[in-house]
């Protein structure tokens, strides 16, 4: 199988899944207990009232009607309308992605940069004080919660030195049009590092695992018999090796980083897609989860597809693999 052939397989994978999350999503959703128009109007509301307002809202119509409606929109750009302000979903959803994406995204810029140098020291002085402290350091890493970290990030920055926000969010560039960078930077700094703490930890296991196997390999013997030092041969033989179990941990990582993003921007009072979900969720305003939660599982379902990816540029031999 070529590389179009199996680049085309990967994506009408992604569009089945795509879609069969979209039936899961709407199901489970629309079979929460209670009523929409009741949670509006009140339990004390009239019966005729309440009937009116499911007509108005649509919800009065049937099921796959309702499903092919949102889905059509959905395609079309148009998540519908919330149920309580009428406002657009998309017009709500489409400036929190921002916050979130830029959130997810420098975290998981800055967690490698981290955990590769760590986790090689780790493989490679795995039998000193060296390689025992860069072990250390990542498991007090893996036990704390990221919103644990926020806190205490928090308490000690923000709190007590005076360095940093302790919570809000200003744009790179506001409406006006001028750049704030400074600003922008500013309030990213403490939710970035508390996901960086754990999302760094994570993979410095890893990428010690994955070198760890490296050095045991015959090639990495060979290349230090012709004399080459050890950090020498890793570095150019071991990482392309290496690569293919890191870049799958990045990758399921950033899957968990949206879900740990969430609950930092709660702490952090960031206007992300997170703090939408929630309001949404307490508010009883479906169609407003359903939108989030759809876009939280197409940015997953693109990671994924991008991990998949990128293993058949770092391993030419998986390209054809899926002919077999």
């Amino acid at each position: 199988m070529n590389l179009g052939r199996t680049v085309a397989v990967r994506l009408l994978v992604f569009a089945a899944s795509l879609f069969v999350a979209s039936i899961a999503i709407f199901l489970v959703v629309n079979a929460l207990p209670g009523d929409v128009a009741t949670a509006i109007l009140g339990f004390g509301a009239d019966p005729a009232s309440i009937a009116e307002l499911r007509a108005r809202l649509g919800l009065d119509r049937p099921l796959l009607v309702r499903y092919f409606s949102w889905v059509g929109g959905m395609i079309s750009g148009d998540m519908g309308r919330s149920y309580l302000t009428n406002e657009s979903v998309t017009a709500l959803v489409a400036p929190r992605i921002g916050v979130t994406a830029w959130l997810v995204v420098i975290s998981m810029l800055i967690a490698p940069l981290v955990a590769l140098p760590l986790g090689m020291l780790a493989a490679m002085k795995r039998r000193t004080w060296q390689g025992a402290a860069a072990s250390t350091v990542s498991q007090i890493g893996l036990s704390i919660p990221a919103f644990y970290a926020g806190i205490l990030l928090v308490i000690v920055f923000a709190v007590g030195l005076h360095w940093l926000p302790a919570n809000g969010y200003t744009d790179l560039v506001d409406a006006s049009g001028r750049w704030r960078p400074v600003a922008f930077l500013q309030h990213l700094v403490l939710p970035v590092t508390s996901l960086v703490i754990v999302q760094a930890s994570v993979l410095t296991r890893y990428v010690r695992s994955a070198f760890v196997e490296v050095l045991s390999e015959d090639y990495f013997r060979t290349a230090r018999a012709v004399g080459w030092t050890r950090w020498r041969a890793l570095w150019r033989h071991g990482v392309r090796n290496a690569a293919i179990s890191v870049v799958t941990v990045i990758g399921l990582q950033l899957a968990t980083l949206l879900v740990g993003a969430i609950v930092v921007e709660q702490v952090f009072r960031l206007p992300g897609l997170g703090t939408a979900l929630l309001s949404a969720v307490a508010n009883r305003d479906l169609i407003v989860v359903q939108g989030i939660v759809m876009v939280l599982v197409f940015a997953v379902l693109v990671i994924n597809l991008l991990t998949d990816l990128s293993y058949l540029l770092i391993d030419p031999r998986l390209r054809g693999r899926d002919a077999r």
